[in-house]
């Protein structure tokens, strides 16, 4: 692939490392909390501690985003990763560790994440022309699904098998090594974005934050847009709450074979991730946005349908493409018509309404596959094909309107 220049290249060589890190830790972490408590309860709420921040912090932290160094804020963000995971590793080691360290771990993991996520996407407007905003975007994709998918996670379960304490070993180096990346990208590559204002006049935190929330309300197009995003993403996890019972238990998939399906359905967002440049270009961003967000939520309905495990792997590996060209495009029209100072109120904001909603979704899908391990996916593919459809008009256009909007704005 040609390169984005080298401020992108470190940037991304910190994503790939800090994927390989996610990955790594997204199997060990749960292997290590079953051998700390059998507590279903204790044990989901890693994943949900992992998620809170989203809604607690994304609002503040893109706030801080706009007023900071966004390289060393990325850095920092990395390095405390690498502090949080060397400690568990040291826990580990010294037999110290419980279920409760490992919760308040993933706590801050997750604000981290919030951080590095927020800072990362709001880097790219000022390394990349807008020319180049999807190959950069395709490229994080991809990072993150083959990296984290594809190495992290299988190389976790190898390492933990070694010993426990390993493979959070090497994740602490990844960020570490993330990090330095992440300090070390050129200054002199960077657009400088932030608006020339008075220091004496410049706004408060909290009026950072509240600018960013009215900027959003005000933008009735961009707001739109976020909560049709922010509906559709709690049918999703509404959808594929309970995904492992349903394929275990109604389609009767063997659990060794379980990694092999992720697998496959994570070679469909590759791909997605590798053609949606050339289908933006080829058909128009806002088109390939509107079609492949119909066709994801009305192939997670049809995975409701399946007869077998292979149909619903046909299906799987579909949407996982059509979803992630939507992602891909749907980050760089943000980062097209969001001003660049103002990116990380933005994303901060509209990442707290659209991440923040998800925990909720996954519970409600728990409680409705109670009623039958096929239902998440009908209800929830079901509404989120009605809001797609009713959006269609709206989303084939959103480009341009969201465009027009914000250079009214200006």
């Amino acid at each position: 692939m040609k390169s984005l220049g080298p401020a992108f290249n470190r940037m991304w060589g910190a994503s790939l490392l800090t994927n390989l890190a996610d990955g790594v830790l997204i199997a060990a972490a749960p292997l290590l909390a079953v051998t700390l408590t059998k507590n279903p309860v204790l044990i989901s709420a890693i994943s949900a501690l992992v998620m809170l921040p989203w809604l607690l912090f994304a609002i503040p932290i893109g706030a801080i985003v706009d007023r900071v160094d966004r390289r060393f804020l990325l850095a920092g963000a990395n390095a405390t990763r690498f502090v949080i995971a060397a400690l568990i590793a040291l826990s580990i080691a010294t037999e110290t560790i419980t279920i409760y360290v490992l919760l308040v771990a993933a706590f801050f993991i997750g604000i981290c994440e919030v951080t590095a996520d927020i800072t990362s996407q709001s880097l790219i407007p000022q390394i990349l022309d807008k020319s180049q905003y999807e190959k950069g975007n395709s490229r994080f994709q991809i990072s993150e699904t083959v990296v984290q998918g594809f190495v992290g996670t299988p190389l976790s379960g190898f390492l933990y098998a070694v010993a426990i304490y390993l493979p959070f070993v090497i994740n602490s180096v990844g960020f570490l090594v993330a990090a330095a990346l992440a300090a070390s990208i050129p200054v002199k590559f960077l657009q400088d974005l932030r608006s020339e204002e008075n220091a004496e006049k410049k706004p408060g935190f909290v009026a950072d934050m509240r600018f960013g929330i009215s900027y959003l309300y005000n933008n009735k197009t961009l707001l739109r847009l976020v909560v049709t995003t922010a509906s559709i993403g709690v049918c999703y996890s509404m959808s594929t709450s309970t995904i492992v019972l349903f394929l275990l238990n109604e389609l009767n998939l063997k659990p060794a074979f379980f990694g092999i399906a992720l697998t496959i359905q994570g070679s469909g967002a590759i791909l997605g991730a590798l053609v949606a440049p050339k289908l933006s270009s080829k058909f128009g961003r806002s088109r390939v946005m509107a079609i492949c967000i119909f066709m994801s939520s009305l192939l997670i309905l049809l995975q409701g349908l399946s007869p077998n495990i292979y149909a619903y792997i046909a299906l799987a590996f579909i949407a996982s493409f059509t979803i992630t060209n939507w992602n891909i495009l749907l980050m760089a029209t943000y980062q097209s018509v969001i001003p660049g100072h103002l990116f990380g109120r933005i994303h901060g904001t509209r990442r707290t309404l659209v991440w923040g909603l998800m925990p909720f979704g996954s519970l409600l899908g728990g409680f409705i596959a109670k009623g039958g391990l096929r239902l998440p996916l009908l209800i929830g593919g079901a509404i989120a094909t009605v809001i797609a459809l009713l959006s269609l008009k709206f989303l084939l256009h959103v480009g341009e309107s969201t465009a027009k909007e914000a250079l009214n704005n200006e």
